[in-house]
């Protein structure tokens, strides 16, 4: 850090004395009017090899993502699984 520049919240002047301020404080301590961001959740699930490698073959037909592909085709069946058996 710049020796004549000072941290906008902590005015500390070194990487150190900011560490130091951070390890004693929690950033929603100030009111940076800051907007909310909105985040999604991703989570690794393990694929079978030979699965994934059709998905794959899949997407790059339908010239989407594989990750597209299996969050689309995912949401299909929840959607079939969600609606009442005939009967």
């Amino acid at each position: 850090m710049d020796a004549n520049k000072r941290s906008s919240i902590s005015n500390a002047t070194t990487l150190e004395e900011m560490g130091a301020f951070w390890d004693s404080h929690d950033f929603t301590e100030f009111d940076t009017d800051a907007p909310d961001v909105p985040f999604t959740v991703a989570r690794a699930v393990q694929i079978e090899a030979e699965l994934l490698t059709a998905l794959e073959q899949q997407a790059q037909l339908r010239g989407v993502s594989l990750e597209t592909l299996v969050n689309l085709w995912l949401q299909q069946k929840l959607n079939e699984e969600a609606r009442p058996a005939a009967a």
